[in-house]
């Protein structure tokens, strides 16, 4: 959880102190990729990390992840200008990469199936912590120390998160080489050519979707040759990775329906979560007039039901599965966006405020399941590269939707200027910060234009939202066409002999083992050995438990072993 912390806090607290860091170094015209090259590397390199650990174990990766974030923490406390600060912001990312997927996946690693929800909901909120403390924590130090604070207390809080890993988290060696537990060693070989490939294709795909439409044109020759770069650099990772024997990117995580659909669904997550995160508080304040903490804080109560709800959510997909689990969160969050269209002119802070409570309810109950259905579905040497790849497609949704929902925003808001009444069109703002700075100081508007830059301001929010009920419509589909109706569970034999214990009362009682503590419905079906088929399962052997009893049947793929009530194969 500290390690956690240190990359959930750098994505709040520099926010604040931005004023003072332009002030101080220069550069108001590139200080945006403070943020955006951060996220660059920290995307980029999570499928990376995530075969590392899965080739070379979790613990170094997470140390290497730790390292590199406090040394880039250190680079930029003592950065001399806006692009050496810009410089050392990528090696943070480097760090945080590594720090983002590898702590998701030791989480699985360590605990069973019925637990993970309590452990990744404690990871959840870290993330609603560091939203609500961590611009006051920028803004206080920006104004009454010095902004370059901002990066030195992360020197603390990863010492002691690096003492405690070093000194208390201990891997079997033999996890270490990518080889199930009791399976025999095999070389370490990482797939240098795809990773640089991958870096490559991503770096030039989202410089393209971060800069598009705010550094140069959509249509411009920047854009268009960042796009064409990286369709080139896309077809060779493709070619590279067909021929690669252990591929950064393995053709598995695709070909699988479960890992396939997860990967969708939280891409379109990524892309709904834009709406809340970008433009709910440039609404609250333009629109409902609230001042920065106060639009904070209708934004921050989603951060509030969000974790309580990821909790809660094993008591209800161990009833009724995950995928439909996940489809009723994410079909609960679509009529949630719904709402926030149809809400009166100019209304009250706590309507806004109430939909993204029960927004983050819902979406608790989608994100969480998916993780740790699919994280159950594979085995411990190809856990790191699953988690990555979920976690890489929400990271790649969310820069899609900045750049989509930024097109819509614009799109709509240029629209009702032009169409604006002729005696104040005359000085109006071009564009939506401009919108937003003029209504900050509305006594240089009359109250004519200040009430048509607000009701604009609303008319494109309520756009934007229903792009984000259209990204949850896709997130929906995916799961319902792609996803089984029961997720597989996968059983190593760590596992299993841990839950047998814990089922039986003793040590390995012979001839059965319960998956993870749990399967995904009754029934639903484990298999012992590394899927490879499309179907995500492969002849082996398989557990499920019925009314509290181990039962026997030889489910060779995952199909059959979903069914309700049936359980897999004793090994």
């Amino acid at each position: 959880m500290l390690g956690m912390a240190l990359a959930a806090l750098d994505s709040t607290i520099i926010a604040t102190a931005i004023p003072q860091i332009v002030g101080d170094l220069g550069g108001f015209s590139v200080f945006s990729w403070l943020f955006s090259g951060y996220l660059l590397a920290v995307t980029v390199t999570l499928p990376v990390y995530g075969k590392l650990s899965d080739t070379f174990g979790r613990k170094p990766i997470l140390v290497t992840g730790i390292v590199l974030f406090l040394v880039g923490s250190l680079a930029c406390a003592g950065a001399w200008n806006m692009a050496s600060l810009i410089a050392f912001r990528v090696l943070q990312g480097l760090g945080g990469g590594a720090l983002q997927g590898t702590v998701q996946t030791i989480a699985a690693d360590l605990y069973p199936m019925k637990e993970r929800p309590k452990i990744q909901a404690k990871l959840s909120s870290v993330w609603a912590t560091s939203a609500v403390a961590g611009p006051a924590l920028g803004g206080l130090l920006a104004a009454y120390a010095d902004w370059r604070w901002i990066f030195l207390v992360n020197l603390p809080v990863g010492a002691v998160a690096l003492w405690l890993i070093l000194r208390h988290f201990v891997e079997d060696p033999r996890r270490g080489t990518g080889s199930e537990a009791g399976a025999p060693v095999r070389r370490a070989r990482v797939d240098w050519p795809g990773a640089l490939a991958i870096f490559a294709c991503g770096g030039l795909l989202l410089t393209a979707l971060v800069q598009g439409g705010v550094a140069w044109p959509w249509l411009s020759a920047p854009s268009l040759l960042l796009f064409a770069g990286s369709a080139v650099c896309a077809t060779a990772t493709v070619l590279i990775e067909r021929r690669a024997a252990e591929p950064i990117i393995p053709g598995w995580v695709w070909r699988r329906r479960t890992i396939a659909a997860v990967n969708l669904a939280l891409g379109a997550l990524g892309l709904l979560m834009v709406a809340p995160t970008v433009f709910l508080p440039t609404y609250a304040q333009s629109v409902l007039g609230l001042g920065p903490i106060a639009a904070g804080f209708v934004l921050s109560v989603m951060t509030l039901s969000w974790p309580v709800s990821a909790a809660l959510s094993s008591h209800v997909y161990n009833r009724i599965g995950i995928r439909n689990c996940a489809v009723i969160g994410i079909g609960a969050a679509g009529l949630i966006l719904l709402v926030f269209p149809l809400l009166p002119y100019p209304g009250a802070a706590w309507q806004p405020a109430l939909i993204m409570l029960a927004l983050g309810a819902a979406l608790g109950l989608f994100q969480l399941p998916l993780i740790i259905g699919v994280q159950s579905s594979v085995g411990y040497a190809e856990r790191g590269t699953a988690t990555a790849s979920i976690l890489f497609c929400r990271q790649v949704g969310q820069s899609i939707g900045a750049a989509l929902f930024g097109a819509v925003a614009n799109a709509t808001l240029n629209d009702r200027l032009a169409h604006a009444p002729r005696e104040i069109r005359p000085g109006l703002p071009g564009d939506l910060d401009a919108v937003s700075h003029a209504l900050e100081r509305a006594g240089s508007l009359t109250a004519h234009a200040t009430d048509y830059l607000r009701r604009a301001v609303d008319t494109t929010v309520d756009h934007v939202y229903l792009g984000a009920v259209a990204a949850a419509a896709l997130a929906l589909t995916a799961l319902l066409l792609l996803a089984p109706r029961h997720f597989p569970v996968h059983a190593d034999a760590r596992t299993a002999r841990e839950t047998a214990e814990d089922t039986d009362g003793g040590p390995g009682t012979p001839g059965t083992a319960i998956a993870s503590g749990a399967t995904d419905v009754p029934g639903s079906g484990a298999s012992a050995n590394a899927p490879e088929a499309g179907t995500g399962a492969r002849a082996g052997t398989t557990t499920g438990v019925k009314d509290g009893a181990a039962a026997v049947r030889a489910e060779p793929t995952e199909a059959q072993a979903g069914h309700p009530g049936e359980a897999a194969a004793q090994s």
